[in-house]
């Protein structure tokens, strides 16, 4: 059995939430909310969210135990891109792009 969490059009580039998934993949939940809380980057806000909505997931429709739950699955995938033009010198443009991305964590039961 598995629960499952997808935060979608996330205002940040997969790159930088992937580094963060990066850290908690394949631990305990409790571990992992430990290591997202000390974690100085703004990508963590948004991790923390979507693991403690999977956890909730699990234990609420899954009734499955959550002292015994790790991150099973954690990715971030490449959403739509915002494009915005800046003016630059003698008339020319240049473009920004605003990154989103869905971010989704999995979470099993430990065995």
């Amino acid at each position: 059995m598995e629960a499952k969490a997808i935060a979608k059009y996330v205002r940040m580039s997969s790159m930088k939430i992937g580094i963060v998934l990066d850290l908690i993949r394949g631990k305990n939940v409790n571990e992992a909310f430990a290591i997202l809380q000390y974690t100085p980057k703004d990508a963590a806000i948004v991790v923390n969210k979507v693991l403690k909505s999977a956890v909730a997931n699990a234990e609420n429709n899954l009734n499955l135990d959550t002292s015994r739950l790790y991150i099973a699955e954690a990715y971030a995938c490449e959403g739509s891109i915002l494009k915005r033009f800046q003016p630059h010198a003698q008339g020319r443009a240049f473009r920004i792009n605003k990154r989103t991305s869905h971010v989704t964590l999995v979470v099993k039961e430990r065995d």
